[in-house]
């Protein structure tokens, strides 16, 4: 009985600890690192568990074994598909990135293992080892949370429903664009008409009108009248999306309180609904589909933004990597 306690303990508190956070505030990042360590203590518990089923425990290794070749290999074919629809660039190239970066942390423990004596090639292995360890834990951390955001249900009545801009073909919505245009209609007449449709996004230097126009425009043509539509055609970016959108949700709600749906692609929806948080508008977010051949790619680029915005935890392990360092040379 004590061992099964000791076993599972880990996982309880972090269960705890998730389900407190996500009842508290279900857009913040650290619901994702909670979820994460409990899904790892569960799995740990398991292993414990399961210590006299050897059979079982070998698959469960070679699962773990393998699993960051499968992700190198599939990762490379998602690229290889991105690059040939997309063509070269920074962003198409990501899924390669990721791969590489998967691999060369891959062979790091063997590599350092084998060096025995701490020189400086060793000492720099390290820190690359251990900023890869928590950069590899946030990303799937970020990956299993914002599945499980996405699919949690949200039954309320919405005043605003804000759909994030993306590019154009012309004077019409491109196809990801489209797509959450569609979800921002489907939700709309879920609720029977209730509420005004924000379209947001401004008109950039490659584009013959403002995303907003563009939009408006596409939903009137799919019988939405003018009287639900409001346009919002100065923003740039994600977070002037939201920005700007709240001016205009504020000044037309004269103050009184009001919930809005923030609608995006999938792969979106977390970073929208974290900036959301921060902005103080209360959102929630709702998710298009995305083609499964883009989606990996569109997710590592949200990720990188996500983690320009939490940094700190790599400020804190070079810093405690340099003291170990420095105590190494006293």
């Amino acid at each position: 009985m004590s061992t099964i306690l000791f076993a599972c303990l880990p996982a309880l508190v972090f269960s705890v600890l998730f389900v407190r956070s996500y009842a508290r505030e279900p857009r913040q990042f650290r619901n994702a690192l909670y979820l994460l360590a409990a899904v790892i203590c569960l799995l740990g518990a398991g292993i414990v568990l399961l210590r006299d089923q050897t059979w079982l425990l070998l698959v469960i290794f070679l699962l773990i074994f393998l699993f960051p070749l499968v992700a190198v290999v599939l990762l490379t074919i998602n690229g290889v598909t991105v690059v040939r629809r997309e063509g070269r660039s920074v962003t198409n190239a990501l899924p390669f990135m990721l791969a590489a970066f998967i691999l060369v942390l891959y062979v790091s423990f063997p590599i350092l293992s084998g060096l025995g004596e701490p020189g400086w090639l060793v000492t720099l292995g390290e820190l690359f080892v251990f900023e890869g360890l928590w950069f590899s834990f946030t990303l799937v951390a970020l990956f299993l949370y914002s599945w499980l955001y996405r699919r949690l249900p949200k039954r309320r009545l919405y005043d605003y429903i804000v759909i994030h801009g993306a590019g154009l073909v012309g004077d019409r919505p491109s196809p990801l664009l489209a797509g959450r245009i569609d979800k921002a209609i489907e939700l709309w007449h879920d609720q029977g008409g209730h509420g005004v449709i924000v379209v947001s996004g401004g008109q950039g230097p490659d584009e013959v009108v403002s995303e907003a126009q563009a939009m408006h425009g596409y939903l009137v043509r799919h019988g939405v009248p003018e009287t639900a539509i409001l346009d919002e055609n100065r923003s740039t970016n994600t977070m002037e999306n939201l920005r700007l959108s709240k001016e205009l949700m504020d000044g037309r709600s004269s103050g009184r309180p009001y919930r809005c749906a923030v609608v995006t692609s999938d792969f979106h929806v977390f970073r929208c609904v974290e900036y959301a948080r921060r902005l103080g508008i209360a959102a929630d977010g709702v998710g298009s589909r995305t083609s499964r051949w883009y989606w990996p790619a569109a997710f590592i680029r949200e990720f990188v933004a996500i983690t320009r915005e939490h940094y700190s935890p790599y400020v804190v392990i070079a810093c405690l990597w340099a003291l170990v360092t420095l105590m190494r040379l006293l």
